[in-house]
């Protein structure tokens, strides 16, 4: 017989991480070598034990976030294929995967494949992303509708950061990132900053690194 694709799986959810254990034990091609819901843990598995496919969760709410999981995973054993996953709409995280060698990215909520579908083309050798930017409702604007750098301004608004902080932050003046918070207002429909800030966070539109790394949870 065939010897089984050995998976790791790793959320900090019980009901995320066992439906991730579902998916592996019910596919007879595949054994679930480990489950974990710290990713430093999975880390450390995964570097001293044979793995062939990770599905790791990119928010965690203690410890390391997965997005620096996979980096480390993938520094030291490369051939380590591995999903991401979140049920969030920020897509700057893709961005990221990318840039690590990360084979696939999935959304909890949003993806169009399944993730038994996701799982065997990553085991094939596939690299599986969104074919479009996930787009949600934020007041009267589509996600889609807001730039890359009033979605940077957002992001820094999350963590109550004055004009004048963000302006540092992204090197750019204070008057423009007036000028990107006013646009954000006039484009959603929202009468301030702060329930522009409330909506977008608890949507996920947007998700600053610092709340990736714990200090937020999902």
């Amino acid at each position: 017989m065939k010897q089984k694709y050995q998976v790791v799986v790793v959320d900090d959810y019980r009901i995320s991480r066992t439906f991730f254990e579902m998916m592996v034990q019910n596919d007879v091609r595949y054994a679930l070598a480990g489950s974990f819901s710290n990713a430093s843990d999975a880390v450390a598995f995964c570097l001293n034990h044979p793995v062939d496919l990770v599905i790791l969760d990119v928010l965690m709410r203690t410890g390391i976030d997965g997005i620096t999981a996979a980096r480390q995973i993938k520094e030291q054993k490369p051939q380590i294929r591995i999903i991401l996953a979140t049920s969030t709409a920020e897509a700057a995280w893709e961005d990221d995967a990318h840039k690590i060698g990360v084979e696939s990215f999935w959304y909890k909520e949003y993806s169009e494949e399944s993730l038994s579908e996701v799982i065997e083309r990553t085991i094939a050798g596939e690299h599986i992303y969104p074919h479009h930017p996930v787009d949600i409702k934020l007041g009267n604007s589509n996600r889609v509708e807001l730039s890359d750098r009033e979605l940077d301004v957002l992001r820094e608004l999350t963590l109550g950061y004055t004009n004048e902080e963000i302006a540092e932050k992204l090197c750019i003046s204070p008057h423009t990132v007036r000028s990107h918070i006013q646009n954000l207002l006039n484009k959603t429909g929202f009468k301030n900053r702060l329930a522009l800030v409330v909506n977008a966070a608890s949507l996920g539109i947007v998700v600053n690194d610092e709340m990736k790394s714990g200090i937020a949870g999902k």
